[in-house]
């Protein structure tokens, strides 16, 4: 294959995905991207192409992987999931059962559940915070400890950016002794042989794609005081984002490394009632405590409606399912999973778009399941 070429899997019946994914790299729109999808636990699609490097020296190979932002939160979600499964973590207890340190300032009552859904009142940190503070997990979740909430928990969503990974991630360790990018490491991504990092190991480094930023930088979503607050405090870098220091860090919201198809493989857990690669990781009933309804409205922080279940967004009129969840990451990544259709989709490059509306995954996800007679 030429350097650049769209290699990788798929399956006849998704013929026009690939045409797709290959006309947004004819068309500049992607310089390097992975697109796979799952259907009933099988990969059907599986595919990948361009360039690792804005300068289009490396080209994008089967085990590129790159930082893929809040898609990372997806990827927490499961493990907290996984934890409730088992009965190790109760998503309705206060938080504090947990971490004793968090009830300070009168937050006694908040629930893991509403660290899950954005509806906490902890959407970005009150003290002064730098990026490199963000690689410090003790520093980070002390504040957060000691914070008093923005609102009332569990009365409005606001998106919790930066702080939803500390968040939950503390709860984790709290309760298993270990951080989550080793619970992860060990219960999910080892055993389904899955390339997804929360803390990358230095061993991995030179298979990561560079970030190209948006000329225009991130979306703007107004000016209220915890708007502020969350975009600037702290506003990492996208030159930040690609160092060494951010991928070694373990930033459970924001600073996954994988590739397309490490998230779809995870994913299938939950799209197959719990079982991936013939092995059973968590019941039916916990897969669809993800779809639990915790809050709805117009996002304080994002300035757009949403609803969020159990650590997902639940879907919307753009899928055709009811029973989809979904969330993606600054720049474009997007992760979807359709419980209805037991199907997984997943989107990650190295372009980042600078606007919400960004079609490139959702896109692909639409042609897919229009192969699948869905739409």
């Amino acid at each position: 294959m030429a350097d650049g070429a769209v290699e990788g899997l798929t399956h006849d019946r998704y013929a026009a995905v690939r045409e797709v994914f290959e006309a947004n790299l004819a068309s500049g729109q992607d310089v390097g991207a992975s697109f796979c999808a799952t259907v009933e636990g099988e990969t059907v699609v599986d595919v990948w192409g361009g360039w690792a490097d804005p300068t289009r020296t490396r080209p994008w190979t089967r085990d590129t992987i790159v930082n893929v932002y809040s898609t990372t939160k997806t990827v927490t979600a499961l493990i907290a999931l996984l934890l409730a499964d088992r009965g190790e973590l109760d998503l309705d207890a206060p938080v504090a059962r947990y971490w004793p340190e968090f009830a300070a300032n009168g937050k006694q009552r908040v629930k893991v559940s509403h660290l899950m859904s954005h509806s906490a009142g902890l959407p970005g940190w009150r003290q002064p915070m730098r990026t490199e503070d963000l690689y410090d997990w003790e520093k980070a979740t002390t504040l957060l400890a000691a914070q008093a909430t923005e609102w009332e928990p569990g009365t409005a969503c606001g998106y919790h950016g930066l702080t939803q990974g500390y968040l939950v991630g503390e709860v984790v360790r709290r309760i298993t002794g270990r951080s989550i990018g080793t619970v992860l490491r060990d219960e999910v991504a080892e055993p389904l042989g899955a390339d997804f990092h929360i803390g990358l190991p230095a061993s991995e480094e030179t298979r990561v794609a560079e970030l190209v930023a948006p000329p225009a930088g991130p979306p703007q979503f107004g000016a209220t005081d915890l708007q502020v607050m969350v975009a600037g405090n702290p506003a990492p870098e996208v030159a930040q984002v690609n160092s060494r220091a951010w991928r070694r860090a373990e930033i459970p919201a924001a600073g996954g490394t994988g590739n397309a198809r490490s998230v779809a493989q995870m994913h299938a857990i939950l799209a197959n009632r719990g079982v991936a690669q013939g092995r059973r990781f968590m019941s039916e009933a916990g897969c669809r405590r993800a779809l639990d309804l915790q809050i709805a409205g117009r996002d304080l922080i994002l300035d757009m409606p949403l609803r969020f279940g159990m650590g997902f967004a639940l879907g919307d009129r753009l899928m055709p399912h009811p029973h989809t969840l979904y969330w993606g990451g600054y720049g474009g990544s997007l992760a979807i999973i359709d419980l209805d259709a037991r199907t997984t989709f997943c989107y990650v490059m190295n372009k980042m778009s600078g606007t919400v509306a960004d079609l490139r995954g959702i896109g692909l996800a639409m042609v897919a399941w229009d192969a699948m007679g869905i739409l």
